[in-house]
């Protein structure tokens, strides 16, 4: 057994078990505290919004923070994601298939979905360093709102029907609307449930710590690390940021089905520049590279504007005073001094009791 906690907390291993062990604490305790109805409507509300929203920040941590590249499209993989699992569902709830099978194949297909568009861009698009790269990404991301934003879809007997920009479609009796340009998504099954975010957030936690502590893991914090040391050992730059980018491309697309999968409705703008820069102020607040505090911090500032809507016009003031307040705190180069001391005393208490054991 105490082989096992060691292993468990290793230093290799570390940051890992305590991700896992955050998720799953919190997972039991909210389970629990929904079961005896003892939260509120509007936070059991928030519970798969916030389990998408981590998956999605994940994959971003792993794009920005592993490996080095500013990504300002990740919204733009999300809304890939979501509307796939759209028409999926719509396809499926027509045959007769309802329920879990649909969330698992319309988050599979997201999560496919995007990761391929993903790859298709990476090509051209990660070529470029910097603020070059940021600017495509968001271009991106304000591409796919704009093209989703004039899509129509329509299902029924026939099969799907698609229009762009006007909305020309008949639909025989008994059709349904899938997408309906600006209007979105409507009529969408909500069969996503907060254990189905849950196993989606192990599931992403796994994906990216087997990928960093792999040997292409190692190579892609080396590219980031120094470019030019990398090459000259032979790592293919161009092929580990493309795989550190399609792999975050595909949580995001999963994160994006999962979030679509609870609204009977929503619309493409959902997922503009906003949310983009949203995911991205959740990775940086919860430390690049620290799957840990990008979890907490995504699930905080989540919440937060839903708790401070009493305040109405003043919420989003509040809301950004304290993002500006956590940010210099975090960032306070006494208190960080303090924390590695801290964490170093517990390190070496630690070490002594086991000694003494």
């Amino acid at each position: 057994m105490k082989g096992i906690i060691n292993s468990l907390f290793s230093q290799r291993r570390r940051g890992r078990t305590v991700s896992l062990l955050i998720v799953t604490i919190a997972f039991i305790v909210l389970q629990a505290m929904v079961m005896s109805k003892s939260l509120s409507r509007l936070l059991i509300s928030l519970l798969v919004p916030v389990c998408a929203y981590i998956v999605a920040a994940i994959g971003l941590n792993l794009n920005v923070g592993f490996s080095g590249e500013l990504n300002l499209g990740q919204a733009g993989f999300m809304s890939i994601g979501a509307f796939t699992s759209v028409i999926l569902s719509g396809i499926l709830n027509a045959n007769g298939i309802s329920g879990i099978p649909v969330l698992i194949l319309c988050i599979i297909a997201g999560a496919v979905m995007a990761a391929v568009i993903g790859w298709l861009i990476s090509v051209p698009v990660l070529k470029l360093q910097g603020d070059y790269l940021a600017i495509v990404t968001l271009a991106f991301g304000q591409i796919i709102m704009s093209l989703i934003n004039n899509l129509y879809c329509g299902i029924d007997a026939k099969g799907l029907h698609f229009a762009f920009v006007t909305n020309d479609i008949v639909l025989s009796e008994g059709g349904k609307m899938l997408i309906s340009g600006p209007m979105g998504a409507t009529g969408v099954s909500t069969v996503s449930t907060f254990t189905a975010g849950f196993i989606l957030v192990v599931i992403a936690l796994l994906v990216v710590y087997n990928l960093i502590d792999s040997r292409r893991g190692r190579a892609i914090m080396a590219a980031r690390d120094n470019r030019i040391a990398a090459e000259s050992i032979g790592i293919s730059i161009s092929g580990t940021k493309t795989l550190a980018f399609v792999v975050s491309s595909c949580l995001a697309g999963a994160a994006g089905a999962l979030y679509a999968l609870n609204y009977s409705s929503f619309v493409a703008t959902k997922f503009d520049f906003n949310s983009s820069i949203l995911l991205l102020v959740y990775v940086v607040l919860g430390g690049l590279g620290n799957m840990s505090g990008t979890i907490i911090s995504t699930a905080v500032l989540v919440v937060l504007p839903e708790m401070l809507r009493f305040l109405q016009n003043y919420r989003m003031l509040i809301y950004a005073v304290v993002l500006i307040v956590i940010m210099l705190v975090s960032n306070n180069a006494f208190l960080k001094t303090k924390a590695e001391q801290l964490k170093k005393k517990l390190a070496a208490g630690k070490k002594g009791a086991a000694e003494n054991v």
